[in-house]
């Protein structure tokens, strides 16, 4: 049997949800949804495809590169304002607190005021 970066992600897990088939394994709709509560987020569908894009993107990467992330994201936005509209959907940074809400350990850098977040 091929071991999938799917059965890294979700070790154990029989049916990962079909729209979020690179998401860890503990991570759930509703674990995203409260802890974008807690940050004063209600989720819409831009917020739900930019957790579908970290989850993809991570599980190809193995190294993460933010300066490609972050370029990705704003070429797959370009058309609503791209990352201006990113920090309108994510005031602690679209690749920050999208990977919180993606359950994925944000990148180092991620967090510097500098790059990616403002907070």
């Amino acid at each position: 049997m091929t071991t999938t970066m799917r059965d890294i992600l979700n070790p154990g897990s029989n049916e990962p949800d079909a729209e979020f088939p690179n998401a860890p394994s503990d991570w759930t709709r509703a674990t995203a949804e409260a802890t974008a509560g807690n940050e004063g987020l209600a989720l819409g569908a831009d917020h739900w495809a930019t957790i579908q894009a970290l989850q993809s993107y991570f599980a190809r990467n193995e190294r993460p590169n933010m300066r490609e992330l972050q370029d990705a994201l704003e070429e797959r936005f370009h058309a609503s304002g791209g990352l201006r509209y990113l920090y309108a959907l994510f005031p602690g940074g679209p690749i920050a607190q999208g990977c919180r809400l993606a359950g994925i350990e944000p990148p180092a850098g991620a967090v510097d005021k500098s790059f990616g977040s403002v907070r």
